[in-house]
């Protein structure tokens, strides 16, 4: 199984409002091997909010058709008129791990 993660910071106050964007029923559910998505906040930063997004993948290549699908790029589309310094969005990056092992109750 793997892990990706979208580690994503924001302006202040902007992360809880954001996180439900992320886990909304939508046409994610229906690709092979999407196991399930969930939205960590941290609030501890003085200058941003930083949301990961866990995306849970049975394989590389199941992430990899999302990642290059039509449905992915609806998914990510923004608006033109969406003006840079009226964006909450102030970077991200990817960052994909294998579970190597787990504990579970």
């Amino acid at each position: 199984m793997y892990i990706v993660t979208n580690r994503i910071r924001v302006k202040k106050g902007f992360a809880h409002k954001m996180a439900p964007n992320f886990t909304k029923p939508g046409p994610l559910l229906d690709f092979k091997g999407f196991v399930k998505v969930e939205v960590a906040i941290s609030t501890q930063f003085e200058d941003y909010d930083e949301m990961n997004v866990n995306m849970y993948w049975e394989s590389l290549e199941d992430f990899q058709v999302w990642r290059e699908s039509d449905a992915f790029r609806k998914a990510h589309d923004r608006p033109s008129s969406e003006g840079e310094s009226d964006s909450p969005l102030l970077g991200s990056q990817i960052v994909i791990q294998e579970v190597a092992s787990t504990l579970e109750k």
